[in-house]
């Protein structure tokens, strides 16, 4: 992956913006627990009473939680409170606490900070004495009972003891195990004074309600904007790469088309961006998320209960372990499942191409096997890979509820324990849960980022492939009008990984105005050498001039621009024929296509056509035959007006009138181009000014036809192969 980061650069802005947007997403997630545990915890058990400190309290009560209060406490509760008189701030009170009267007591606005402790440990001793003395009279009796006796055990020295000893222990006793005795005892003084508890609770309820209401709205903004972002990213850098492929792939010679098969260079530019695309819209995203999460919701769980921190720890084991083993055993398939993908398109390709060439021959059990074959190898390598993945879910579910369990079980033993709150355990079910779902999306990486870096892999060799036949730094320019002149200088070429030559020592020169033929067996290097002159491949040895300037010095561009080209296999781009015939000018006017479609022979059947020049072409040409699409690509190259024709054995697929009819009219339409043909037929080259014989890549005759005929054996024997005595003479 790392060696496309560069195309991540335009898009810097929008990763560190959805970084920055799954900070937040994760953090208003981690957030929502806590308000959760606190309705559990204040607004259901507490009764929506957060402070353990009483706004208003009635003179009885505050004597007697003055009782239960060490001197410290007791001193802090007197500068804290004030006695309350006639007058407009007791007015004002009993508003909301109506049995409030003159001589009770209410909070001062800037309380001291430790005097809700002092009230929880007052709260704890008096509930531990409640505790006590039921349990020395083996009854149940309610609070209300004792508090009623408690005047009476007050005058008893063991009383006092009793009274001592309760607030010792509350002295004693940590801060979580006596929070919530506090606002519980503060209920009943409020319900005292007539205060409506029940509006307090629901008042609490829906204000958290509505800040968790507010934290989700901006956690879907933040989830929707990190989508947005990643997105934007993941589908521009998809164009990205499609665009430098796709443009890497057209300046690609015949050398590095031979180094990657055709299917798999359209796996590479489709499937394989698009792997990058999904790992960069929706992997990216779980790869960052995934570790804010998990880490959080760590710290999170553990500052909630540090007791239950084993269970964590035991969860964590568990998932390591368990994505461990189950992709060391997938993760080969992962790297594997790219190139299967490539061998399935090739045998797609290659009989769709062929079709015709299957159905003649009767082979489609064949090829039917062969695609069946490769469909096999995808399909078993992608149910082993969806069968390991699919014991995934499963696999953390049982975990999720066997972990939801386990702190269950000891966080309940913990709240009757009164070390733990419920609201804190559900909490820390929501953290545990954080933590493992963080696992999961971890194990979805191991999924995503193999197969990503194989095709970030893939895409990179095409991106990195150096082209053999590349532009010079400083390029040579021809001077005004190029005119043609095509001299070979002692030419030698061999392909990559070759033994031998496949062309050796060819020298010769081509002439404007002239026409230069090739001529010999199959295989003797006609087709190579003439690939030579637009640089399809470069001269291994030797030198190829135009004007004197060799053709490695030139820009291919400007090379190309002036040479009117027509390979073997004739080829047409869906569009109409207008279209097809300006490939070679985009700005040739009507009189030209029609001018070069005479010329190439076929404004006959053209004319024939409904919408003649704007009848459209199927992909490939298919909908015309062999023998017109070879004309329309003659017709093509002709419109280009070049000062250099080439013709790749084009003439083979046309019938010996229109051959000759062509040809006469081709001489007159080149009369000052230089001309190369390359044939099979004797009859296309006998006028030809100059005709070069090979044979096993050399050349051993150059001339005329007449001349050929009594000095090259190797002509002579093509010549009476093909011609008569009569034809020959």
């Amino acid at each position: 992956m790392l060696k496309l980061k560069r195309y991540l650069k335009p898009y810097i802005a929008l990763l560190l913006g959805a970084i920055a947007f799954l900070f937040g997403q994760a953090m208003l997630e981690l957030t929502l627990p806590n308000y959760m545990s606190d309705i559990v915890n204040v607004g259901l058990q507490q009764g929506g009473i957060t402070q353990s400190a009483p706004e208003a309290i009635d003179q009885q009560s505050m004597a007697m939680m003055q009782m239960f209060m060490s001197e410290e406490d007791r001193q802090a509760v007197n500068g804290t409170y004030i006695q309350l008189e006639e007058g407009e701030q007791l007015t004002e009170l009993q508003k909301t606490y109506p049995n409030l009267k003159a001589g009770d007591y209410a909070l001062i606005e800037h309380p001291a900070e430790g005097i809700n402790g002092a009230f929880s440990r007052a709260s704890y001793a008096l509930v531990s004495l409640v505790e006590e003395v039921n349990a020395q009279q083996e009854g149940s009796g309610d609070m209300q009972e004792v508090l009623s006796n408690l005047s009476t055990l007050m005058m008893q020295p063991e009383g006092m003891q009793m009274i001592q000893d309760a607030i010792d222990e509350a002295a004693v006793t940590p801060e979580s195990m006596i929070s919530q005795t506090g606002p519980v005892m503060v209920k009943s003084f409020y319900q005292k004074l007539g205060a409506d508890t029940d509006a307090i609770q629901t008042n609490y309820i829906i204000k958290d309600g509505l800040k968790m209401l507010g934290l989700t709205v901006l956690l879907t903004c933040c989830a929707i904007g990190a989508g947005f972002c990643l997105a934007r990213m993941g589908a521009g850098v998809g164009r990205d790469l499609r665009r430098d492929v796709f443009t890497k792939v057209t300046y690609f010679n015949n050398s590095e088309m031979d180094q990657f098969s055709t299917a798999s260079l359209i796996t590479r530019s489709t499937n394989d961006i698009t792997q990058i695309q999904n790992f960069l819209s929706m992997g990216l995203r779980m790869m960052c998320f995934a570790p804010i999460m998990g880490i959080g919701g760590i710290i999170m769980g553990l500052s909630t209960c540090v007791s239950l921190a084993w269970v964590l720890a035991l969860a964590l084991i568990v998932m390591l372990g368990l994505i461990v083993t189950l992709f060391s055993v997938a993760l080969p398939r992962f790297k594997k499942m790219q190139s299967l993908i490539d061998k399935l398109n090739l045998v797609s390709r290659e009989e769709l191409s062929g079709i015709m060439v299957v159905r003649a021959f009767a082979n489609q059990s064949f090829m039917q096997q062969r695609f069946d074959k490769a469909n096999k190898d995808l399909t078993s390598n992608t149910l082993f890979v969806n069968r390991a993945m699919a014991t995934m879910m499963p696999a953390m579910m049982f975990v999720m509820n066997g972990i939801s369990l386990l702190i269950v079980w000891f966080g309940g033993k913990q709240i009757a324990e009164s070390n733990l709150q419920v609201g804190d355990m559900m909490a820390f079910i929501q953290y545990a849960m954080h933590v493992i779902m963080s696992f999961l999306f971890i194990s979805m990486m191991f999924i995503m980022v193999p197969r990503a870096s194989v095709s970030a892999d893939r895409i990179s060799e095409i991106l990195e492939t150096k082209n053999k036949v590349d532009d010079p730094s400083q390029p040579r320019h021809f001077d005004g009008k190029v005119k043609g002149l095509v001299e070979f200088k002692n030419v030698s070429f061999r392909y990559d990984g070759a033994d031998a030559d496949v062309l050796e020592n060819i020298s010769f020169t081509a002439r404007p105005g002239e026409t230069t033929a090739f001529i010999g067996s199959t295989g003797s290097g006609k087709s190579t050498l003439i690939n030579l002159i637009p640089r399809f491949y470069d001269a291994t040895k030797g030198s190829i001039t135009i004007d004197g300037i060799d053709v490695r010095e030139l820009n291919q561009q400007e090379l190309r621009d002036n040479i009117g080209y027509v390979p073997q296999k004739g080829l047409l781009f869906s569009g109409t024929i207008a279209s097809n015939l300006r490939y070679g000018d985009e700005n040739a006017p009507m009189e030209e296509l029609e001018k070069s479609a005479e010329v190439a022979q076929a404004t006959e059947f053209i004319s024939e056509l409904e919408k003649g020049f704007d009848t459209e072409i199927s992909q490939g040409g298919t909908n015309v035959s062999g023998g017109q699409r070879q004309r329309l690509s003659i017709a093509r190259a002709l419109v280009k007006k070049a000062p250099i024709y080439i013709f790749d054995d084009t003439f083979s697929a046309l019938d010996f009138k229109t051959d000759a009819k062509l040809r006469k009219a081709l001489k007159t339409y080149t009369e000052n181009s230089t001309v190369f043909i390359v044939a099979q037929r004797i009859s296309t080259i006998m006028q030809a000014e100059q005709i070069v014989v090979l044979d096993e890549g050399r050349i051993v005759g150059i001339g005329k036809h007449q001349d050929l005929l009594k000095n090259c054996s190797t002509y002579r024997e093509i010549a009476e192969s093909q011609l008569s005595k009569e034809e020959l003479a």
